[in-house]
């Protein structure tokens, strides 16, 4: 068989060398013919040339494409797949919180005929409060999305060819992984390492990018919020209803009296908050059939050793004269 691995690379200069030779070390020692399929996803330090040299270096089993700016690890994770040929497909990040050693139990598990094998890895070394967040927000968006999202399982997985074709066969713009690794199905298997710290660099995660990472699996999955919005009016309305009856039952009772200012003040702010968040909630939904329409590829290449992977989205026409994933070719 044929082993493809995916690596997506963003500023990874000072781990890059260090981690493709582990890669290669541990490979050596498995009965096994393999490709490393790098993609450099717009980095402005020297990721890129290192790259370059490494594909020199060793021509029969690496190859490596750029995109022409930064378009997110989605793409560059879509880019690979489309690019590896292997019989099966290994997605890992380049900063060694992957460990390479792992791969082998991997590929004994897919020996056994399943399509996606899954590295779950533990929380060792976080923060509690980032393993407390975590853990509440799993909770909380699995009571709402279609497909089951498992807290620890990433990008780090075995993907059979069955399973890769299905993937780069969905055609939506706004790709969220980990919910489509779910999403398609497939025999799964997962098991358990323990957390890998980063060997070199930053990490490209901040607080605000997970944010809106979380608000992507809350929304990428299902409607429920927009129904949930339905639900939320109709109570608001029904609870105005019930206060106008006492508001009147008072009066005739007891005479007119005016209502709390304080009461009043607070009702109309909160109101006001609940019908922004709403207001936010449509439109995101909007915003990405906005982007749906537009039909743009996910991301343009600049520079590769080799044949292109398609760019375009797959419901979308290939542009003549591969203008939609750039026109330099190393």
């Amino acid at each position: 068989m044929k082993l493809s691995i995916v690596v997506p690379c963003y500023n990874e200069e000072a781990v890059i060398g260090r981690f493709d030779e582990q890669l290669r070390t541990v490979l050596g020692d498995l009965a096994v013919d393999y490709e490393l399929c790098y993609v450099d996803d717009g980095s402005f330090d020297g990721t890129l040339p290192r790259l370059r040299a490494l594909a020199h270096q060793h021509r029969a089993t690496t190859r490596y494409l750029s995109f022409s700016r930064n378009f997110g690890k989605e793409p560059a994770m879509l880019a690979g797949l489309k690019a590896a040929t292997g019989d099966a497909v290994i997605i890992m990040d380049a900063d060694l919180q992957h460990p390479p050693e792992l791969i082998e139990r991997m590929l004994d598990l897919y020996q056994l005929g399943h399509d996606q094998v899954i590295a779950k890895r533990s929380r060792d070394g976080d923060r509690r409060l980032r393993t407390a967040l975590s853990r509440l927000y799993y909770r909380a968006v699995n009571t709402w999305v279609d497909v089951e999202l498992v807290d620890g399982a990433g990008d780090f997985r075995l993907l059979s060819r069955k399973a890769v074709d299905a993937l780069i066969s969905l055609p939506e713009y706004n790709r969220f992984s980990k919910g489509l690794f779910s999403w398609i199905g497939f025999e799964t298997v997962t098991f358990d390492y323990r957390n890998a710290a980063r060997k070199a660099g930053e990490t490209k995660w901040r607080f605000g990018s997970l944010i809106n990472y979380g608000i992507d699996g809350m929304i990428s999955f299902n409607c429920r919020p927009l129904r949930a919005a339905i639900y939320t009016g109709l109570s608001l309305a029904s609870l105005a209803t019930l206060y106008t009856f006492w508001v009147i039952g008072s009066a005739v009772a007891g005479g007119v009296t005016a209502p709390g200012y304080v009461t009043l003040v607070a009702i109309i702010v909160g109101l006001g908050g609940l019908q922004m968040v709403m207001l936010g909630l449509i439109g995101e939904y909007i915003g990405r059939i906005y982007y749906e329409t537009k039909r743009r590829p996910h991301f343009l290449v600049k520079e590769s050793d080799g044949a292109l992977p398609t760019a375009a989205p797959a419901h979308a026409p290939t542009p003549s004269g591969n203008a939609a994933v750039g026109s330099r070719t190393g």
